[in-house]
């Protein structure tokens, strides 16, 4: 299932992304804004279990989160959305996927991972601002599902339907939150209007 999260704070601080003329830091921080305010959607249905505590005044039956959260960013983009969400969720785990596209087959290769040891009971959110042709994101799902992660969520800022269209097909199981829908991929593979390559707009390397 695909949900675009369009919250008037969202698309606001998304239009400040897409300005091409935002530098380096404001892009940062509004990306940092939005993750958060996407994380509060995204943990919307999050399973909880009971119970019970003691208040100044007297026991009370209460409601915690039952499953761990891991947050595993695909490098090197995905880590511009770790700190708005760890900021919300500070108990959340951090795991890392590093991929490269071989430019003879186009085809992503995992070149660095490192998980926390709980993905099989957690809620594992895969964190990428861009879906693009989807390819990155199916294999980052793909690498994770081998280590027994179960519980899938992708979480991304901007997508195109044909990335959109290529995860569905490849894991249906899999839940996508997206801040915005847009148009289609150009002959590049950039997302028209997109904002971008968010990597160098994050990092300050373009």
């Amino acid at each position: 299932m695909v949900t675009i999260l369009n919250h008037p704070l969202i698309t606001h601080k998304l239009a400040i992304m897409r300005d091409k003329n935002t530098g380096t830091k404001d892009f940062r921080e509004n990306l940092n804004e939005i993750a958060a305010l996407m994380a509060y959607e995204v943990c919307r249905d999050l399973p909880v279990k009971q119970v019970k505590v003691e208040t100044p005044v007297s026991s009370c039956n209460t409601f915690v989160l039952k499953n761990d959260i891991v947050l595993i960013p695909i490098l090197r983009a995905g880590l511009g959305l770790v700190n708005g969400i760890n900021n919300l969720i500070p108990t959340a785990k951090v795991g890392f996927i590093g991929l490269y596209r071989d430019e003879k087959t186009l085809e992503p290769h995992e070149y660095f991972a490192k998980f926390p040891d709980n993905l099989v009971d957690a809620v594992n959110l895969v964190l990428d601002p861009m879906l693009a042709t989807g390819g990155s994101a199916i294999a980052a799902i793909d690498m994770i599902k081998k280590r027994g992660a179960k519980n899938i969520k992708l979480v991304c800022l901007v997508g195109a339907p044909e990335g959109v269209q290529a995860v569905e097909k490849a894991h249906p199981d899999v839940d996508v939150y997206l801040a915005a829908l847009d148009s289609h991929l150009n002959e590049n593979g950039y997302i028209v209007p997109g904002l971008g390559d968010a990597g160098d707009r994050i990092f300050g390397t373009k």
